[in-house]
């Protein structure tokens, strides 16, 4: 079968799709790039916000437009949510919730696939990763959350907390590597609290993978600040571990921290990350910002700007609240109005800008490591015929451009980059290598 994988929000999403491809391709099945080539259409689903839901509904009718004569699978958490809805959908053959995820590969292939031989057998230096041709993959350390942020919907479509062993961690990013991944990312609904199930932790996790494995560059998706031990941070000694974390933040002012259950005081989190700069050079920290969560006042919306300020960030997601049915934020009082949630979320978004600006121009003059990853021709320019631009990241996940001849092949390779130039109006570094 040909099997086309389409994720909407989380970079956990994005996780899961790699496992399936893996789980299909080692049994014959082929990953396709357009869903009207397919035989099996797959879409993993968010429910994070209202309009994610409504995207969610979308996606799937355009799915079954573009390519009715395909199965059309969904997963994901609009689909746990809302399973009834979506199974009644026009063109949706199977349904596979959240708690059946590990499962998908095989229920589609019991239910529509037709016997055939392994496509490892005829080629196993290839996979439909190594055919995508990425240098980053996103590793599923882990699912579910037993903590329950006010505003979160996703804790209650995910369920409890299970952990995959370390040992079949590692194999995946041996395996991974072998392909040609350069980078990983370990990622999961609640990625410090890896190991709560199995007698273990992140920081063991981490230790492991360390040892065991070669990956050049790994890398953590989005980890709550509470969960990170006293010596988390000797970890980053080893240079194979990026300098870079995304600790999410929410709101500036503990008021709010506390409607909607967070865990984590300001000066907390500021202690923390001056703790990860203190220790780790140019140690880069991104975050979140929700923006008129309920009840927010003028003086508490003064707070989170003083303190995002005073903590620095280089970079933020910034949310407007969006009322979830089935969370508790959503029965508070004191919504606020779409009008105020525009002006705030303006104001964040330009301060957000400001110290990305302050944190790339930092940057300037060092000569980091970067992992190439894109190109594109270099066509703006009549001095630059002949020449193509590589995009890639630095250690500390900064997005790096470069103009090379067309000539000199970067991609998938790891190269010291001198960093030159600011481009303001892009929010990136320019750079020359070495």
């Amino acid at each position: 079968m040909k099997i086309y994988l389409k994720a909407l929000g989380c970079r956990l999403n994005e996780a899961e799709l790699e496992q399936w491809s893996h789980d299909f391709t080692t049994e014959g099945h082929q990953i396709v790039a357009d869903g009207m080539d397919a035989d099996v259409v797959v879409l993993n689903t968010c429910a994070v916000t209202t309009e994610a839901g409504k995207k969610s509904r979308k996606l799937i009718n355009r799915l079954y437009r573009e390519n009715p004569q395909s199965k059309l699978v969904v997963s994901g958490c609009y689909a746990t949510l809302e399973a009834q809805d979506v199974a009644q959908r026009l063109g949706v053959d199977l349904v596979v919730d959240n708690q059946q995820k590990d499962l998908l590969a095989r229920r589609v292939m019991d239910e529509f696939a037709a016997n055939t031989m392994p496509l490892v057998a005829m080629n196993p230096e290839e996979s439909s990763l190594f055919l995508r041709g990425k240098q980053r993959a996103f590793i599923k350390i882990q699912d579910g959350c037993r903590y329950r942020c006010t505003f979160c919907i996703v804790t209650v479509a995910r369920g409890e907390e299970r952990s995959r062993s370390i040992q079949d961690i590692v194999a995946e990013v041996n395996r991974l590597q072998q392909q040609g991944i350069q980078e990983i990312v370990l990622t999961g609904v609640h990625v410090g609290g890896y190991g709560s199930d199995l007698d273990t932790s992140l920081y063991q996790l981490v230790s492991t993978l360390l040892q065991e494995t070669d990956m050049p560059r790994i890398r953590f998706a989005s980890v709550e600040p509470w969960d990170l031990p006293a010596d988390f941070f000797a970890l980053f000694e080893n240079p194979r571990l990026m300098p870079h974390m995304h600790l999410p933040l929410q709101s500036g002012a503990d008021s709010v921290l506390r409607r909607m259950s967070r865990r984590c005081k300001t000066n907390d989190f500021a202690n923390l990350v001056k703790q990860a700069r203190e220790a780790i050079p140019d140690f880069n920290v991104t975050s979140d910002i929700i923006v008129g969560f309920p009840g927010e006042t003028q003086a508490e919306w003064q707070q989170t700007l003083e303190t995002v300020e005073r903590i620095g960030f280089g970079h933020l997601h910034i949310f407007s609240y969006s009322r979830r049915e089935g969370t508790k934020a959503a029965r508070l009082p004191g919504q606020v109005s779409a009008e105020i949630k525009k002006q705030r979320s303006l104001e964040i978004h330009n301060l957000a800008d400001k110290l990305k600006q302050e944190m790339l121009q930092s940057q300037l003059g060092k000569c980091v490591k970067v992992l190439w990853e894109s190109q594109k021709m270099a066509s703006d320019n009549p001095a630059h015929a002949g020449k193509v631009i590589y995009t890639g990241y630095t250690p500390n996940f900064c997005r790096v451009e470069t103009i090379v001849d067309n000539t000199v092949l970067l991609e998938s390779k790891i190269i010291k980059t001198k960093l030159s130039e600011v481009s303001p109006d892009r929010g990136i570094l320019k750079g020359t290598v070495v």
